[in-house]
């Protein structure tokens, strides 16, 4: 259960440092590409998966293609997401992803639906319209600005990547080689983004951002290598897995967000973050 509980304080540390990024005038999109260099070199080191599969006329390139571009481009959504709306809501916005991805499991995947999975599909949508409510005054949007497109960015764009995770799966690509390819991919592809950038003069490389990338690909890498951990250790309780890991981030988020930063939440984010919970916890039972 250990890993369970550092895969959780990982994954809300993440949205910490993406808090915090702002104000140690970080470029988020360095520190997004030096983010995939770390978390590639961990994967092929800590990880060593196998990419025989990869070298079959099979291979789902085109998929995992669309992996390195999402990657980054959701991260930085993200980042935005926090800033905007606040650790709070941005965590619950990006755990209830899975109702997307729930939804084209039943509708393109073909996986059985039954009661708790859809009662909690309908929670979960009322959660995403109540924490999607702007609280009337306070710190959780210090910048200013409509922080739902955001919220609903996140909420799509992880959702996209576990249904292109799941189509890289049904290939027979094993997801470690997924991702340590699709983290390399990333890691190509921005770096030609930052070094364009570099040279026209609109952010110059510097070194505060590749050790702010250092330290978010290190809990990047550490929230699913601990991830995986946890499924390894308990093979026989996917569910209780699933179950933790979705609800740890909500509520650590949350008393992060609240205690640590004084976010602002009102009535209906309140609201919508206990339909999370049950949310989450209604599609585990289903999924058991």
């Amino acid at each position: 259960m250990h890993f369970l509980v550092f895969s959780v304080l990982c994954s809300v540390l993440v949205s910490v440092l993406l808090k915090l990024a702002p104000r140690q005038r970080l470029d988020m999109p360095q520190v997004v590409t030096w983010n995939y260099l770390v978390a590639s070199v961990l994967s092929a080191v800590l990880l060593q998966p196998s990419l025989a599969s990869l070298q079959t006329p099979h291979a789902p390139w085109a998929a995992l293609l669309c992996l390195a571009v999402a990657l980054p481009a959701i991260f930085l959504m993200m980042a935005r997401a926090v800033t905007r709306a606040g650790i709070v809501r941005s965590d619950v916005a990006q755990r209830l992803s899975l109702l997307l991805s729930l939804l084209a499991a039943f509708l393109v995947f073909g996986e059985t639906a039954n009661g708790w999975k859809l009662a909690g599909l309908g929670l979960g949508l009322l959660a995403i319209l109540g924490i999607s409510v702007r609280p009337r005054a306070g710190a959780a949007e210090p910048t200013g600005g409509r922080a739902w497109p955001w919220l609903l960015a996140v909420w799509v764009g992880y959702a996209l990547v576990d249904i292109l995770l799941k189509k890289v799966a049904l290939s027979g690509t094993p997801s470690m080689a997924a991702l340590l390819v699709s983290f390399s991919l990333a890691f190509v592809l921005m770096l030609i983004l930052q070094l364009w950038r570099h040279l026209r003069g609109i952010a110059r490389l510097q070194w505060r951002n590749l050790a702010g990338g250092a330290l978010l690909g290190l809990l990047n890498f550490g929230n699913i290598l601990f991830y995986v951990r946890a499924h390894q250790h308990l093979p026989d309780s996917p569910a209780v897995v699933f179950a933790g890991m979705n609800i740890g981030v909500v509520v650590l988020g949350a008393l992060v967000g609240i205690v640590g930063f004084g976010e602002r939440t009102s009535v209906w984010n309140r609201v919508g973050l206990g339909l999370a919970v049950v949310a989450i916890g209604l599609i585990a039972w289903g999924t058991w």
